[in-house]
């Protein structure tokens, strides 16, 4: 298809609009349940108190901001795509976000700036008669009537095109990891899926044998993980595609699909985590020195190990307990002689040579019955 058909094609799935709102009309909307921020959303709320003072500081000397992205639904309500940062730091001074964060983080009180040093203290209304540490009214309805725009996509637009909206816009900044836009778009387009996956990232088994750091937790490294496992077991990796923009359109995909037997998939990732943790518990996906498993996680064990026991878990069922153990550690182990997984597991190696090259040797790797 010529470029200029493709790009129309492409504009056609977006439907959009927008105008200028003010800051209290949107707090008005929020306040009444028309613009929604969901949890998942809101627990990425994680400006500092100077990045949200210097915000206010910017809406008060007139200083203009970029527009904020709606996705509007058949009901006409508004869903936060872009724009959590600026609107929850609003909401906080003004007292209105809602939910746990709100009560976790508290009130906003601000701080002094190079051009306002008497904010230092302040906060939207005085915490008691006569404190004098409230803005003031003058300056409460100045920062409602500051505006900005607001840029709406239309319940009429494709599906991806949330989705697409939303990652472009979301994965510029540090403030996200890729796994986190994901998992905010799963909200929006099929929130069962998205608890589902939750749930299952969350899995004893799987959370020992991946062997998590606080850190990694906190990022959404396991729920990546979890996602990375369905995604090989049901969308075909093409060879040469960032491994990025597989998750994404694996992650659409299956969130999408009807057909997507998520009972079934279940079943097979609780039996898989099981059976490598009764063998190898959290050195599961670790360096095989010739002596121990040790070391930090490696990717390119996950993928051939993880892939490869799902893949033959039904006949690895059929085994004696004890017997299944030693040939997944041996099996473990035998990765570290075999030519392919070690030319295409180190740390020089692309994602999109790693995958293409693996995924196609788990399956074969870890057959009990091989032909």
């Amino acid at each position: 298809m010529p470029l200029k058909e493709e790009i129309q094609a492409a504009r056609k799935r977006v439907v959009t609009d927008g105008y200028e709102m003010s800051l209290g009309e949107l707090i008005n909307l929020y306040r009444n349940d028309e613009l929604k921020i969901d949890p998942v959303f809101q627990r990425l709320f994680r400006w500092d108190d100077e990045r949200k003072t210097r915000f206010i500081e910017s809406i008060l000397l007139g200083i203009p901001f970029p527009p904020i992205f709606v996705y509007q639904d058949q009901n006409g309500i508004w869903e936060l795509i872009d724009g959590l940062q600026r609107l929850s730091t609003v909401f906080q001074l003004t007292g209105d976000l809602k939910g746990e964060r709100a009560e976790e983080i508290g009130p906003l009180i601000l701080n002094g700036t190079q051009f306002l040093p008497s904010l230092d203290g302040k906060r939207w209304a005085e915490s008691a008669e006569g404190a004098d540490d409230g803005i003031g009214q003058v300056l409460q309805i100045e920062i409602k009537r500051a505006r900005l725009r607001v840029e709406i996509l239309k319940s009429d637009s494709d599906v991806a095109a949330k989705f697409e909206l939303f990652q472009r816009l979301n994965t510029g900044g540090a403030a996200l990891t890729e796994q986190e836009v994901r998992n905010s778009i799963a909200v929006s387009v099929n929130r069962p899926f998205y608890d589902w996956l939750i749930a299952r990232a969350n899995e004893a088994a799987f959370v020992t044998t991946t062997d998590q750091t606080e850190t990694a937790l906190e990022s959404q490294a396991g729920v990546e993980l979890a996602l990375r496992f369905f995604a090989f077991r049901s969308v075909i990796y093409r060879p040469g595609l960032d491994v990025h923009e597989y998750l994404d359109q694996a992650l659409l995909h299956m969130a999408t699909n009807a057909n997507y037997n998520m009972t079934q998939e279940a079943d097979v990732f609780t039996r898989t985590f099981q059976f490598l943790n009764d063998a190898l518990g959290d050195r599961a996906f670790k360096r095989w020195n010739g002596n121990a498993f040790s070391g930090k996680f490696l990717m390119s064990v996950f993928e051939v190990l993880a892939t490869g026991v799902s893949k033959n878990v039904d006949a690895l069922e059929q085994m004696d307990p004890q017997v299944r153990s030693d040939f997944v550690v041996n099996a473990a182990k035998g990765l570290w002689a075999n030519p392919v997984f070690s030319a295409n597991s180190g740390a020089g190696v692309r994602g999109t040579t790693r995958l293409s090259r693996l995924l196609p040797l788990a399956e074969r790797l870890l057959n009990p019955n091989p032909v």
